[in-house]
């Protein structure tokens, strides 16, 4: 009697990390005194620019941000949360868009959507890794700036924690900060987010460009286990 055939190898499918959700907590700050967005992700320095970035077995629905410092307050509509379930692909996809005002000489950053979807973004849990940043295209007064928006494909079973940096720069000339999460097309201005084995404690950012500089007290690291 002749022995069975093997099974035939079915494809491999991509692993995912974990279970549960990552839930990215975007929080947009602004001063009317000073014509100034700034975004913050992961808890600055300064507790007052808190956010509820994390990862829970809940679905976060609703963004939780600090109250700001008395100048610059939360603007809800440009704010957001996005529950990403960690089981559902491999590689957290995360998308970062910068838009400008030429007008208010401003920028501003977001990660996950906010109230106003104009400024979208397309950040994901996916078994693809993205290689193109897919962002909403600002509202007429504010447009995307390619150079310093990006994505970042982070492989979720690389490592225990992803480690989101953030890096706030600060332009005293232009009384004008943006944020940056992830790399873009500009090194100058790039981010240490990863995964890793190791839970990062400390932010690590590009030094800038003369112009905009480093701001340590509204950057800060968040790592976040994803084992």
């Amino acid at each position: 009697m002749t022995a069975p055939a093997p099974a035939s190898t079915q494809p491999q499918q991509a692993q995912a990390a974990a279970s549960g959700y990552l839930n990215l907590h975007q929080c947009v700050y602004y001063s009317s005194s000073a014509t100034n967005h700034f975004t913050t992700v992961v808890p600055s320095s300064d507790g007052r620019f808190a956010t509820g970035t994390n990862v829970s077995t809940t679905a976060d629905t609703q963004p939780s941000c600090g109250s700001g410092d008395g100048n610059y307050t939360l603007i809800p509509l440009l704010s957001g949360v996005k529950a990403l379930n960690l089981a559902s692909g491999r590689y957290l996809n995360l998308h970062q868009c910068v838009y400008y005002s030429s007008s208010a000489n401003n920028h501003f950053t977001t990660v996950v959507t906010g109230g106003d979807g104009r400024f979208a973004t397309g950040t994901n849990v996916s078994n693809t890794a993205d290689t193109q940043a897919s962002c909403g295209q600002g509202d007429g007064n504010y447009s995307l700036i390619p150079l310093l928006s990006g994505v970042k494909a982070l492989d979720l079973t690389s490592g225990s924690y992803a480690n989101l940096h953030q890096c706030v720069y600060y332009s005293s000339s232009a009384t004008d900060h943006f944020t940056t999460l992830v790399t873009g097309g500009d090194g100058r201005f790039a981010t240490g987010t990863k995964v890793s084995g190791t839970a990062d404690t400390q932010a690590s950012c590009g030094s800038g460009d003369g112009n905009f500089s480093l701001v340590p007290l509204l950057s800060g690291v968040k790592a976040l286990s994803v084992a």
